[in-house]
């Protein structure tokens, strides 16, 4: 099975720690970062697709991504 995850957050050493984790959970970047503005908190945002492939799984929507 292949897990896909958009990670987003603030433009800040949070987010890092937050795409940091993941890769060390065995998620894989997948493609470019991106980069906004978010006019209703008046503060950049970051984001970053992750994807993972689990083996033995099938994919249930119910199952909390993170937790792969």
């Amino acid at each position: 099975m292949k897990l896909y995850r958009f990670l987003t957050g603030p433009d800040d050493a949070s987010f890092c720690h937050k795409v940091t984790a993941a890769l060390n959970k065995g998620w894989l970047l997948e493609g470019s970062p991106t980069y906004g503005f978010n006019a209703a908190t008046g503060a950049m945002q970051c984001g970053q697709a992750v994807v993972k492939h689990v083996e033995g799984k099938d994919y249930d929507p119910e199952m909390k991504l993170s937790e792969q």
